[in-house]
Formats: C-alpha cells, sequence, structure tokens
C-alpha cells in the first residue's frame, strides 16, 4: 500500500500499545542501575497505552484527527522522562499530519523527524544513547530513503531496521550502558511500539496477555508494598458493554483479570448489556483500565478506606489510572498559592503538608504519577498560582508537562526537586508573607543546598563504577552516586553518612522506611551522635523502596 489512513494508523498504534504491554517486563529489566525502580517499560506502556485508548472508540478515516487525539491521550497519560519524550515524538507527528486526511511513504517519514525535532526540545539536557538518539538516526534515516511511489511496508521496514541499528549503537554513545551491558531501554521501548505497527501493517491481529510469573509477582509485591494489607478503595461501577464485545465477555473473564490485581471482595454481576462490579483494590485505575476495555461506564464510585491522615485531609474518590494516589485538604477558599509535592510514605506526606504543603500526590519510585495527576491536583488545589515539587528526578519532566497543558487556565511553577529531602527543603523556605517570585528564589536555593543519600537494596549482580553489587545487598547512594552494596542495611547507612556529612554540615535528616527495626532506628541515632557534630531529626516515613533517605544541609 501507498497510503495510511486515520483507520489504518489507529490500527497501527493499538498494536504498538498492545506489544509494548506484552513485553514492558524484559524493558523494566535493562534499568542501568540495579535499584528497584526500572519502570521504563511500565511508565512507557502506560503511556502509550492512555493514548491507545483515547483513540481506540475514534471512528473517523481522518490521519490528522487520529493522530491530534492520539497526541491529547499521550500527553495527559504520560509518566516519566521516557513516557514524556514518547508523548513528544508523537505530539510532533501529529504536528506534521496538520491538513492531511492521510499521508504517503514520504510525508509519513516526514512526521517521524519532525517527532524527533519536538522530543530533543522537549529535553533541557538531551542526551545521547536514549530514546532520542534512537528516534533521530532511524527518521533521519528513513527520510533519505523514502521516496513519493514507495510502498509504505517498504518504508516503514527501513526505518525499523534503522531502529534497530541505532539501538545496537546507544553503549558506545552512553558509556554506562556499555559497563553493564545493555541497550537504552527507552529506544528499546520505543522499538517495540515500532514492532506493533509493523504487525499491524502485515495485518497481524496480536493479543494483549497479562503479565504472568515471576513479573507479575514482582508487580504485586510493588503494588502491596504501597498500603498495609486490608486498606485501599471500595471500586464500584456499572459497565455497558460494547455491542461488538457482547457475546464474547464472560463474567468468569472479567472477574479472572480482576483477581490478578492486588485486591479482595471481587463481585461481577452481567445482566444483558450492563455489568455491575465490585472490588477492594489499592489500585482503582488499574481495575478500571481492565474494566473499560470491554465497555463504557454508566456510573463510577471509588472510596478510600484507608486511614485519614489527621482531621484536614480527605482521600481524593476521583483516581485517575496509573499510579498516583493523590491526598488534598479540605479547602473552600481560593488559594493565592499552592504547594503540591509528589511522594510516597504516609510519613513523608505528612512532613510536607506541615510545611506549607497543601496537597500530595502520591508517587515516586517505581509508581511515577501521570501528567493527568498532576493536572487534576493543581485543578484541586482552588489557588490562581501553583508550585509543584517533583521530588523525583524522573517526575520532573511530567510535572513540567503538566504545567504547559494548564498554562492558559492556572499559573504553574515547576521547582525541579529530584530528592524528597530536596522538596522538604524547598517548602521550608517558603514564606506565605513574601511574594511568589521571591519564594521561588528562595525555593530553587534551598534544593540546591541539600545533599542527599539513600539506602536501598540491589535487584540484580551487577558491576557499576568499580562497586561489586549483590542481589538483596543494599546499596548506599551519595547523591546519584553507589558508592558501597554490603549485607547490612545499617552498614550502608554508616556509609552514606561517612560519604556525605563534613564539618561544614549542620543538619541531618533521616527519614526511616516502613522495613526498619526500632533497633534499628536506635543504632543508626547512636551512631550519628557518636560520630558527627551536627542536629539530627529522624522521621519515620513509611516509605516503600528506600530503607534510609538522607538529607544534609
Amino acid at each position: 500500500m501507498k497510503i495510511i489512513d486515520g483507520r489504518l494508523f489507529k490500527e497501527m498504534v493499538v498494536t504498538g500499545a498492545i506489544v509494548l504491554h506484552n513485553n514492558h517486563p524484559e524493558i523494566d529489566a535493562l534499568n542501568v542501575f540495579p535499584v528497584p525502580d526500572g519502570d521504563t517499560g511500565t511508565n512507557m506502556s502506560l503511556t502509550f497505552s492512555a493514548g491507545a485508548s483515547e483513540i481506540e472508540k475514534l471512528d473517523s478515516n481522518d490521519i490528522y484527527e487520529v493522530a491530534k487525539k492520539l497526541s491529547k491521550g499521550l500527553l495527559m497519560g504520560a509518566r516519566g522522562n521516557s513516557g514524556v519524550i514518547l508523548s513528544q515524538i508523537f505530539r510532533g507527528v501529529s504536528m506534521a499530519f496538520e491538513g492531511k486526511k492521510e499521508v504517503n511513504a514520504v510525508e509519513f517519514a516526514n512526521a517521524f523527524q519532525n517527532g524527533a525535532k519536538v522530543a530533543y526540545k522537549a529535553v533541557m539536557r538531551p542526551v545521547e544513547g536514549t530514546i532520542l538518539t534512537v528516534i533521530r538516526e532511524s527518521s533521519d534515516a528513513v527520510v533519505k530513503y523514502a521516496k513519493d511511489d514507495m510502498e509504505i511496508e517498504d518504508v516503514f521496514s527501513y526505518f525499523v531496521k534503522e531502529a534497530e541499528e541505532s539501538l545496537e549503537r546507544t553503549p558506545e554513545l552512553l558509556p554506562v550502558l556499555k559497563e553493564v551491558g545493555v541497550v537504552d531501554s527507552g529506544g528499546a521501548g520505543l522499538l517495540l511500539v515500532f514492532t506493533g505497527f509493523m504487525a499491524a501493517l502485515a495485518g497481524e491481529q496480536i493479543e494483549r496477555v497479562e503479565i504472568k510469573g515471576e513479573a507479575a509477582k514482582e508487580a504485586l509485591a510493588d503494588v502491596e508494598s504501597d498500603g498495609e494489607e486490608g486498606y485501599g478503595y471500595c471500586t464500584e461501577f456499572i459497565l455497558r458493554l460494547d455491542e461488538a464485545k457482547m457475546k464474547a465477555f464472560k463474567e468468569d473473564s472479567l472477574k479472572s483479570e480482576l483477581e490478578r490485581l492486588p485486591g479482595n471482595s471481587i463481585v461481577v454481576v452481567q445482566d444483558d448489556d450492563i455489568v455491575k462490579v465490585h472490588v477492594h483494590t489499592l489500585k482503582p485505575g488499574n481495575a478500571l483500565n481492565t474494566a473499560q476495555r470491554y465497555g463504557e461506564f454508566v456510573k463510577l464510585k471509588i472510596e478510600n478506606m484507608q486511614e485519614q491522615h489527621n482531621s484536614i485531609i480527605e482521600s481524593n474518590a476521583d483516581i485517575p489510572a496509573g499510579k498516583a494516589t493523590p491526598v488534598v485538604p479540605q479547602q473552600k477558599e481560593a488559594k493565592e498559592v499552592a504547594i503540591i509535592s509528589v511522594a510516597a510514605g504516609d510519613g513523608i506526606k505528612d512532613m510536607f503538608l506541615e510545611l506549607h504543603c497543601d496537597y500530595v500526590v502520591s508517587g515516586g519510585q517505581t509508581m511515577n504519577p501521570s501528567a493527568e495527576d498532576i493536572v487534576q491536583a493543581i485543578r484541586d488545589v482552588n489557588a490562581k498560582h501553583a508550585i509543584i515539587l517533583p521530588n523525583n528526578s524522573n517526575i520532573v519532566m511530567t510535572a513540567q508537562q503538566a504545567a504547559i497543558i494548564l498554562e492558559d487556565e492556572i499559573d504553574v511553577q515547576v521547582i525541579p526537586s529530584k530528592t524528597i529531602p530536596q522538596g522538604l527543603s524547598a517548602c521550608i523556605m517558603y514564606n506565605p508573607e513574601v511574594s511568589l517570585t521571591e519564594n521561588l528564589a528562595e525555593m530553587n536555593d534551598a534544593i540546591a543546598n541539600v545533599k542527599t543519600g539513600q539506602v536501598t537494596f540491589a535487584i540484580k549482580d551487577t558491576n557499576i563504577d568499580g562497586v561489586d553489587i549483590k542481589a538483596n545487598q543494599y546499596m548506599a547512594l551519595c547523591e546519584k552516586e553507589i558508592t558501597a552494596c554490603v549485607p547490612s542495611k545499617i552498614d550502608a547507612l554508616k556509609e552514606t553518612l561517612n560519604g556525605l556529612v563534613d564539618e561544614d554540615s549542620e543538619i541531618i535528616t533521616l527519614i526511616y522506611g516502613e522495613d526498619v527495626t526500632a533497633e534499628e532506628v536506635a543504632e543508626a541515632e547512636t551512631y550519628v551522635e557518636e560520630h558527627f557534630d551536627a542536629e539530627l531529626e529522624c522521621v519515620d516515613g513509611k516509605q516503600p523502596v528506600y530503607s534510609f533517605i538522607l538529607g544534609v544541609e
């Protein structure tokens, strides 16, 4: 064929989303660093699935209409840096399709070259050897190759071949990839999307499969670490089945799918084209995504069953699909300025709420919120100006994308805090009595003057910068550097303290996680008191993933 119209492009996108979903655990496993945050594949899959869901029911033959709606879905659903970059690639593709109902091989190639340009512009400091390199090199090559009279299959096959070769070269451009012996995970995820596109062009039908085996167990363990057993969200909805899917729908099939999610109290009852569902789950968004593949919601109710943080905090019942669980204080009157933070762990959330923060979106390592999660949080604070503290390097771009989405509604400022201690330090410096400009300056200065250390467990054997890493041992992270890997979390903490605290250090904030015992806390406090001349604040953060988070000022 020599033309791609809107319907074929939609099929390509939907198939690409399925292929990426089916294989995203392999992309997660490409994570360079052996910390439990290898979520590139998960973020890209959730991002692209959000875009595919946006267009799946669109009945249009206009490729620009489909691409524009896809771009909107990707923008709102983007998670993590990889998801944001993926959304920007297809934003550029959509822009190139403007005014076209269908495209030929040359126009299709040019669109992806424009996608590469838009993605590069979205990144403040583009790094080669990443997804950016893969889309740039492959799209530049295919633009030179494509001719107006060529078959689309021929051109796209060449495009995929060039993307594969570019991906294989990423370790030569990014030394850390070469050291660990992997290719770039973001580029690999993009290649999966393109593989799905190729399958659709060939007329292949690929079924979405659920994660099973070890990958499913790991995903379950990750989610269960988010909250106490027995709590979560009481999720109820009434679904009207699509006419085309009514015959194939089975109550037991949907129930089995919901049982794979962390949850219980599952009830699925069908009456003709109406299905009523009840489930208690820690991730209501995942339950909604599962059900929405069969039809549209007629009625929806989600109630938070977890204990309230305090009398002025209420849980947000409108949980969007994904991994974020916002917590918002009751507030009726519009504020001049509101602060929104991203954090995981009830203790850490409480710390932010006590330091001028108005809204906490649950998220962090392994559970990056989407741009839509942050957009909803910004809207809910009811303020003229919103300050966002991402508190994670993989959430900064998502927060910036949320700010762009709302630029015509609310003034949104993103303080690029990359760690919890940076975010807390910024909150401490906020002064409601001075201007927004002064506060932004003080808060940005604050994040530059705090050092962060972390202790977490290794997920695989490897070697980073000469440090031998053993799976399930504890790593000492000083800023971004892994300085040691030892069997004891306390010994790892001591290594972290020794690497960060010096004679100029005045304050040490030690935030311990949900896996730390009272005896380990006492040992940590004793070590600090005996070895360092600095004030210590020890806080029960109740955070998952990281045994200790350390802030030094």
